[in-house]
C-alpha cells in the first residue's frame, strides 16, 4: 500500500492497484496503490478510510480483462460481482449472503467480476462471460470497503486484454496504453487539478 499525496475532504481520492496503472496520472488529486487482489485492495481503503479525512469520493481506476468479443475501450463500472466466492454453497450452510452482487450508482451497464485469480484461459474465460463482461482482481473488495465505510465509489476499467491465453504477455505490453487511457478518463471527469 502507498498514499501518494494527502486525502481532503471535498476531493476525491484515485486508487488503483498497481503503479504501472498510475504511470499517466499528473494531478493532485491524492493516489492511493493497494497492490493487487482482493485482501490488498480491501485492506487498503479501509485503512485510509478509517484513518480520516474521507474523500468525496473514491475513483477506482484500473485495468480489466475483456471476457466476451468486442469489449475493448474505458468502461464505467455498473455491478460488480464476485466470481471466486460460492455465495449459494455459503448460504446453504450459513443462511446468510455473503458476496451479493454490488451495484454502482452512476455506473454504467458493464458487469464486472473480481476474483484473486489472474484469468488467461480459454475455459475459465468462457465459464465467466455467461455471468460478467470484464473481470479484475481488485473491483469488489473495494466497492465492499467503500459501501462499508459508506464513502460514494465510481468505478473505471480499460480493457488491457482478453482474459484468455496469452492474458499475462498482453497486460504486460498494453498496461502503459491503458495507463494513458485511464488519466485521459480521470482527467475529464474528475476535479483533475485545483
Amino acid at each position: 500500500m502507498e498514499l501518494l499525496g494527502e486525502i481532503t475532504t471535498g476531493r476525491p481520492l484515485l486508487v488503483l492497484a498497481v503503479k504501472e496503472e498510475a504511470q499517466h496520472l499528473d494531478t493532485d488529486l491524492p493516489v492511493l496503490l493497494t497492490g493487487m487482489g482482493k485482501v490488498n485492495a480491501a485492506s487498503a481503503l479501509a485503512t485510509v478510510l478509517a484513518r480520516g479525512p474521507r474523500p468525496s469520493e473514491v475513483v477506482n481506476l484500473g485495468t480489466a480483462g475483456a471476457l466476451r468479443a468486442g469489449w475493448t475501450g474505458t468502461h464505467v463500472i455498473g455491478t460488480v460481482i464476485q466470481h471466486d466466492l460460492d455465495g449459494a454453497l455459503l448460504a446453504t450452510l450459513t443462511g446468510e449472503t455473503y458476496g451479493a452482487p454490488l451495484s454502482l450508482p452512476g455506473g454504467g451497464e458493464a458487469v464486472l467480476a473480481t476474483g484473486d485469480a489472474f484469468i488467461s484461459d480459454e475455459a475459465a474465460r468462457e465459464r465467466l462471460a455467461a455471468r460478467a463482461a470484464l473481470v479484475d482482481m481488485e473491483g469488489y473488495a473495494l466497492a465492499a470497503a467503500a459501501a462499508l465505510a459508506g464513502v460514494p465509489l465510481r468505478m473505471v476499467k480499460h480493457v488491457s486484454d482478453e482474459a484468455g491465453d496469452g492474458a499475462a504477455r498482453s497486460w504486460r505490453e498494453s498496461v502503459a496504453e491503458c495507463a494513458r487511457a485511464l488519466a485521459t478518463w480521470a482527467e475529464a471527469n474528475t476535479p483533475y487539478r485545483a
